[in-house]
């Protein structure tokens, strides 16, 4: 945060946390991954999606599958904190391997600190 900005950090009981500042934060920085080309070879295809330069350590990551949402398969990990005091994490999508083959769009959304971000991915945005 900039030297204008306040920023004030209250630690409740059990790790409850509220921060409060005066400075617009920024939307998390998105970069997904298309499965390896030998998890290309499987039944299953994983894609990863990695929010980072979040300004909270709580997100909240969803996945889509041509727009509807998808809660099985997926795996979230927990929010670590960057070098420059932002937070990182990441959240993995596994499906079957016909559903990457018919070209369907995986959107990944990240909400974090008041605010959203998204990324959409699909086969034939990549190069084999």
């Amino acid at each position: 945060m900039g030297e204008d900005t306040k920023c004030i950090t209250v630690v409740f009981a059990q790790g409850t946390k509220l921060i409060v500042t005066d400075h617009a934060l920024p939307a998390p920085v998105l970069t997904v991954f298309p499965p390896s080309s030998n998890e290309l070879k499987s039944n299953k295809v994983t894609v990863a999606c990695v929010a980072s330069d979040m300004s909270s350590g709580f997100a909240e990551m969803h996945w889509l599958v041509d727009g509807s949402v998808i809660t099985s398969g997926v795996i979230t990990g927990s929010a670590a904190q960057q070098p420059n005091k932002k937070f990182t994490s990441s959240s993995y999508l596994s499906i079957d391997s016909c559903e990457w083959e018919k070209d369907k769009s995986i959107t990944c959304n990240v909400s974090s600190g008041g605010k959203q971000a998204s990324v959409e991915i699909n086969k034939s945005q990549c190069i084999e």
